[in-house]
């Protein structure tokens, strides 16, 4: 570990810094949503099938559960600045590559899924080095309100991401809708290569090996039985969840008689009520994360259900819910990600994400398996109802378990950045 990362892990100057390289990975982002948004849609119009829009789910998802554990590891070994340049730089390659076969009429399905599939691992190397660093970047006082500005910056990204790709995708090739992302993944690169981000990192006679360092980060979740009953119901209720949202495009086509400006629209603001419940976190700073997590799961989970009941005639009904739900979410998101690094020491955050991101990235697959089977027989409409509602019964089971409860006061003494 060099002298620049173990000196002044804060400094005077911390605002310059985290905002530069915070501001870039946010155009690194919103290029990110505009290609999924073009990417889905793509797939949704061209096949019209629940089983391949779960294919591309599953081409991301599954590779980013396989590498997630080697993403923690790394992320608390090495530079976590250098594993987010190169992660950027593979994904910006792979859009490149898929830029060109769309542009010369040589894409096939399985080049968008192959190109997915890369990313979903490049995400696995780069969310745990990036959501680690953040802790390192402001001062801990700080830290309520930067999960409420990160899921604001998010949301924004949503809110363009959607009416942009549409209009982009209306005005030229779809290919070159795609060099957007090439070029935000750029700029996210460049503060990157400006500034250094403080780490304290496994030192060399620490280390034993990738799969003895993956389980410090396991034995920190198996000791703490909040984390555990916390994993367990993100990664219950995500099972349910992700087929909806993966599905949206779909619902809208087949139920509402919409299309792709539509889909735009109902994507751009849910954006924007993830943004608004989002700038409630950050204003509000709440000092007790775990109440939000959970009232915000149970009510975004519900406001889903609530969209898929809507009746056909009546999508302007399906857009109020679907706000709501975006609005709730975020309400439970922030302080989700603020609870574990206020409870996670920083040295180990990296690998507990990694575990969590795992165990979302299996758990999502799963139900996106389950959701191509059963849509066969039900529909994409009661998908939405019965995910929504099974989420909604499994998050309230949260607000039983004391352990979950007392997460809060062991953010309290838990010194986080050590």
């Amino acid at each position: 570990m060099t002298s620049n990362e173990t000196a002044d892990p804060i400094g005077a100057r911390w605002r310059i810094r985290f905002w530069t390289i915070f501001g870039g990975q946010a155009l690194s982002l919103g290029g990110s949503s505009l290609t999924q948004f073009v990417l889905m849609w793509w797939i949704a119009d061209t096949t019209g099938s629940v089983a391949a829009l779960s294919m591309a789910g599953l081409a991301a998802l599954l590779p980013h559960a396989l590498f997630s554990p080697i993403g923690g590891v790394l992320a608390d070994r090495y530079s976590r600045r250098w594993l987010m340049i190169a992660a950027d730089t593979v994904s910006a390659s792979c859009m490149a590559i898929l830029m060109i076969l769309f542009l010369t009429g040589r894409v096939e399905p399985w080049h968008v899924y192959a190109m997915m599939a890369i990313r979903g691992a490049m995400q696995a190397i780069q969310e745990p080095a990036a959501i680690a660093s953040i802790g390192m970047l402001v001062p801990r006082s700080f830290l309520p309100r930067v999960g409420g500005i990160e899921h604001s910056v998010h949301s924004v990204t949503e809110i363009v991401a959607a009416p942009l790709g549409a209009l982009t995708m209306s005005l030229l090739p779809l290919g070159w809708a795609l060099a957007i992302d090439v070029v935000t993944a750029l700029l996210g690169i460049v503060p990157l290569l400006i500034f250094r981000i403080p780490q304290h990192r496994i030192p060399a006679e620490d280390r034993t090996g990738l799969w003895g360092e993956f389980r410090d980060g396991m034995r920190v979740v198996r000791r703490s039985q909040g984390l555990q009953h916390l994993f367990l119901l993100l990664a219950v209720g995500l099972l349910a969840v992700m087929p909806s949202f993966m599905l949206i495009p779909l619902l809208v086509k087949e139920h509402f008689g919409g299309d792709v400006r539509d889909v735009a629209l109902m994507e751009g603001l849910s954006g924007a009520g993830m943004m608004i419940g989002a700038m409630m976190v950050a204003a509000l700073a709440p000092r007790r994360q775990v109440p939000w997590v959970l009232w915000g799961m149970t009510l975004s989970c519900a406001s889903l259900a609530l969209t898929g009941l809507v009746p056909s005639g009546l999508f302007g009904l399906a857009l109020v819910w679907w706000v709501l739900s975006g609005v709730t979410y975020s309400l439970s998101a922030a302080p989700c990600m603020v609870l574990l690094q206020l409870v996670v020491p920083n040295h180990l955050l990296g690998r507990v994400q990694s575990l969590l991101n795992m165990m979302l990235s299996l758990a999502a697959p799963v139900g996106l398996a389950v959701a191509a089977l059963l849509s066969e027989y039900t529909g994409v409409r009661t998908l939405f109802v019965c995910a929504g509602a099974l989420a909604a019964v499994v998050t309230t089971l949260g607000f039983l378990s004391p352990a979950l409860r007392r997460l809060d006061e062991d953010a309290c003494v838990t010194p986080a950045r050590g």
